[in-house]
């Protein structure tokens, strides 16, 4: 008999316990049929309408442990490594603020984003620069740039908060430092000066790993939306980018956002992991054997390598953040229009 036939059971006990002991294991009683087979992640959906009152629980929270940070985070049970995340490279949540609360200025090395379903009058302040927060706006905070929030307004806002903290957990670059911020912020650039659309000021330092714009306007993507040709899916897809470099907002995370009219004309699959929120309209999407229905305020993962279409119910808007950048520089994007072959 063959080592590679060996059955566990003809294993001496003394030998299995010196692999123990030697934080080893034999391959080859690993390898099986089943072993062989790729197990994908699978799709998850938060529905706004049970979200809706655990926020309102959230809300009645006085403790400051929950006013500085209160906040509901997804966790998706269909992942093949289940653990703090919407997928396996992205986390998402959402975040409450009261009017008149803040949240403390703190810098971490993942990047984030705060994408506003709910609510206005808040403030992110990115490297001391202000980013207003209104509903459909993204603001971005790159890794190691200092923000904190302040609530100014007269409702509670809600937003989408997302990160790509498991891939720094992963590579073992996850940091964090709790404010105070130092005295001297570094150097921001005014939106004024990228307002203009094809021109881009000359002679000024920018950091290339991410957008000197932090907020992105709702009205304003809704207006490039409008004047985007429908794309081979049969979507109108723009995305939020470094207006310096025309790449992705940050470097590690690729936000974008699509309008989609009916159904979807063909099929995507892309190597990329997606978390999906719906700013406006109902509708379906079918992600291989998985059919979620969704209306406003609702978020969803998508998994890799799985044929997604959308349907809408008339007209729909989504927002997204994936891991595509990442996969792209790493050369393992592989995106597929129409039903693989």
């Amino acid at each position: 008999m063959s080592a590679a036939e060996t059955h566990p059971s003809t294993t001496p006990d003394h030998v299995r316990q010196a692999w123990k002991d030697a934080n080893v294991s034999p391959l080859w009683e690993q390898l099986n049929a089943h072993s062989l087979e790729v197990k994908r992640d699978r799709g998850y959906i938060w529905k706004w309408q049970t979200m809706r009152p655990l926020i309102d629980d959230a809300l009645a929270l006085q403790d400051m442990a929950a006013i500085q940070r209160r906040v509901l985070t997804f966790n998706n049970p269909n992942l093949r490594n289940p653990s703090m995340g919407a997928t396996p490279t992205l986390t998402a949540a959402l975040q409450i603020l009261k009017p008149g609360e803040v949240a403390r200025p703190h810098r971490h090395s993942p990047s984030a984003l705060r994408f506003v379903l709910e609510g206005e009058g808040a403030y992110t302040i990115v490297d001391g620069k202000e980013c207003l927060m209104e509903e459909g706006d993204l603001v971005i905070t790159p890794g190691w740039t200092w923000h904190e929030h302040e609530h100014r307004g007269t409702r509670p806002i809600i937003w989408l908060d997302s990160l790509d903290v498991p891939l720094h957990r992963y590579f073992g670059t996850d940091g964090f430092q709790p404010g105070p911020p130092p005295n001297k912020m570094p150097e921001t650039l005014p939106d004024a000066m990228f307002a203009i659309a094809n021109v881009v000021p000359e002679g000024i330092k920018t950091n290339p790993n991410f957008s000197p714009v932090f907020r992105y306007p709702y009205q304003q993507v809704v207006a490039a939306l409008a004047a985007t040709p429908i794309g081979p899916d049969g979507t109108r897809r723009v995305r939020y980018v470094n207006p310096m470099t025309g790449g992705s907002c940050m470097s590690l995370m690729d936000c974008a956002m699509f309008e989609i009219e009916g159904d979807q004309a063909l099929p995507v699959s892309t190597s990329a992991s997606t978390v999906c929120a719906i700013v406006e309209g109902t509708g379906t999407t079918h992600v291989g054997d998985d059919v979620f229905h969704w209306e406003p305020k609702d978020v969803f993962a998508l998994p890799t390598g799985t044929a997604v279409r959308h349907r809408a119910n008339g007209k729909a808007r989504i927002f997204t953040v994936s891991d595509r950048e990442v996969l792209r520089r790493l050369d393992l994007l592989d995106e597929t229009i129409g039903t693989p072959a």
